[in-house]
């Protein structure tokens, strides 16, 4: 891994498909559809963020409101900073991929990432080249998540595309293959492709 990665969390469940992870700061979630990576053995672990949460650390117990006096949020925060020990911020991924080496897999990795292995967000230069083949729909397209699939696949799309130069041919490779993926399901390739607007 390069030395200016940005480490953004620590996972906490991990399997096959996908992982969850804990960030270190409260609120510092990744983008829905973003693409992270972390390490097992000599395999970068590649997965595209799912959903995001914050909630009390404590299980059970709910945050309660506190800011009736406060001005703005920031001087809730600044006035009540034990908060920022009572509460975490959590997201989930999908496994879509991993690197070993200088190559690119889009398929499942041999093993899961461990439990506390780091959380990094992907380079652009990585989010560009793991983006050559689409074959990361397949994965993304099978799986069952808290958010609808399309916006799933539509937010993965728009945060990859970006990393794109306009003139570049992503768009049309990742609509090809989404037609290809939903050739009997025209509402849902519908639906994905007005997101992507």
């Amino acid at each position: 891994m390069e030395a200016s990665d940005e480490r953004i969390g620590e996972v906490i469940e991990a399997s096959t498909g996908g992982f969850s992870a804990q960030c270190y700061q409260l609120y510092k979630l990744p983008a829905l559809g973003e693409l992270v990576k972390c390490r097992y053995q000599d395999v970068d672990i590649l997965a595209v963020t799912c959903n995001g949460s914050t909630s009390s650390l404590e299980p059970g117990r709910r945050p309660i409101a506190r800011g009736y006096e406060e001005a703005s949020e920031e001087d809730l925060y600044n006035n009540n900073p034990q908060l920022n020990q009572l509460l975490r911020s959590e997201f989930s991924t999908i496994v879509v991929g991993f690197k070993r080496g200088e190559s690119f897999y889009h398929y499942l990795p041999p093993q899961p990432v461990r439990l506390h292995s780091f959380v990094y967000r992907c380079s652009p230069d990585e989010v560009i080249s793991f983006g050559e083949s689409m074959e990361f729909l397949m994965l993304l397209s099978g799986v069952q998540c808290e958010v609808p699939i399309e916006e799933l696949i539509a937010a993965c799309l728009r945060v990859m595309g970006a990393f794109h130069s306009p003139e570049s041919d992503f768009n049309m490779r990742a609509g090809r293959k989404l037609a290809e993926i939903y050739s009997g399901d025209y509402q849902r390739l519908r639906a994905i492709l007005a997101r992507l607007k």
